[in-house]
């Protein structure tokens, strides 16, 4: 299983290229995609968004807190914070959900190093033209996801799609 940050949702819904585009691609095809509940919260955001869309993904798994997830995403951020790194609330809330999870996330966001570095939160990031993950390459082929279309020009509203992400960075 695996997680995906908005900066790369976005990504693949405005059909850009990128290795953790095929990454998020290859997982959602073999259905090992969770979702984040900020990060769906981002995504739904968009009031442009096709209802199909938005029904697709919604229907992900995702990744739902339990009563204590607010107090380590809380202490986790203020440990990023301390070591005057960036904390986004938005970035502590996903971070703290994959880490909650278990499981690796798929992010354009070099943010999440700090992440990574304080809670060894397993990044999947784009580096070049290959997918790093703890040091090891990942290879992906890109193929269409049977329960999710990739086709930009299905996809109304990219544009605020892409001010998702930019919201978020204001948070």
């Amino acid at each position: 299983m695996i997680a995906a940050d908005t900066s790369t949702w976005v990504a693949f819904l405005e059909g850009r290229r990128g290795a953790d585009v095929d990454a998020l691609d290859k997982s959602l095809a073999n259905r090992q995609v969770i979702m984040p509940p900020i990060v769906l919260t981002e995504l739904l955001s968009d009031q442009q968004l096709p209802s199909a869309l938005a029904q697709m993904l919604a229907d992900i798994p995702r990744a739902n807190p339990d009563d204590d997830y607010w107090i380590r995403a809380g202490k986790l951020r203020v440990k990023i914070l301390a070591g005057r790194r960036k904390a986004r609330l938005g970035d502590a809330l996903i971070a703290q959900s994959c880490l909650d999870a278990g499981i690796p996330l798929i992010t354009r966001d070099r943010d999440f190093r700090a992440f990574a570095r304080a809670a060894k939160l397993n990044l999947v990031f784009e580096s070049g033209s290959a997918v790093r993950n703890s040091g090891q390459l990942f290879s992906c082929t890109r193929r269409v996801p049977v329960y999710l279309s990739r086709k930009p020009e299905s996809v109304a509203g990219n544009s605020l799609l892409k001010s998702l992400e930019n919201r978020r960075k204001r948070l």
